[in-house]
């Protein structure tokens, strides 16, 4: 519903909680309607206090292991032949955030995956992208923020600086929403129930 109404949507709460993924669900959902005719999904390429100038490879080799979460929600919905083909023809992008600046983003869904990773400034020129047509979700978990010390996480920033406007909606999960957990729980009563059968 909070999609629905609004036209920028943040979605907040710990890791394995499906955020990316349900964010992704929604982008494939109004691509599939025609609501957009394209889909943009962006990371900050900063995690775990690397930069990307230190590693090894050309640029595609350097951002690939930083989106690949992004391609695994992709691959989870869509046919990899379809998928493949919506990356050749521009219609699904998967990007760093630095690339988007200067970018007016028209008739598209657009994701900001791990915002919480995002400074001040990103997170103001990320917003400032949408044109006519667009529908953007931030997801992001303010508890694992990897920017340096004494940078403010913009996406901390943007819940105090937004909140309260018109169009703009925020969602929170909570820990008791974490699907990961909850599959490892089932997969392990599963094998239990399993072996315990066995020794029978």
């Amino acid at each position: 519903q909070l999609v629905k109404k609004n036209d920028i949507c943040f979605a907040i709460g710990p890791a394995g909680t499906g955020k990316t993924y349900l964010a992704v669900a929604f982008a494939i959902s109004a691509l599939k309607k025609g609501t957009v005719s394209k889909i943009i999904l962006a990371r900050p390429a900063v995690e775990a206090g690397e930069s990307l100038g230190f590693l090894p490879g050309d640029i595609r080799e350097k951002i690939d292991p930083y989106l690949r979460p992004l391609y695994d929600a992709l691959e989870d919905m869509l046919p990899s032949d379809k998928l493949k083909q919506n990356i050749e023809k521009g219609v699904i992008e998967i990007v760093p955030l630095a690339y988007m600046r200067g970018r007016t983003l028209n008739n598209a869904f657009v994701i900001l995956d791990e915002a919480q990773n995002a400074t001040d400034t990103q997170m103001k020129m990320f917003l400032t992208r949408l044109g006519v047509n667009a529908k953007a979700i931030i997801t992001g978990d303010i508890t694992q923020i990897d920017l340096p010390s004494r940078t403010v996480s913009g996406l901390v920033k943007a819940q105090e600086i937004l909140s309260g406007i018109q169009g703009i909606g925020f969602v929170y999960f909570e820990k008791s929403d974490v699907v990961r957990h909850k599959l490892v729980k089932d997969i392990i009563d599963a094998y239990e129930k399993f072996y315990d059968k066995e020794k029978t």
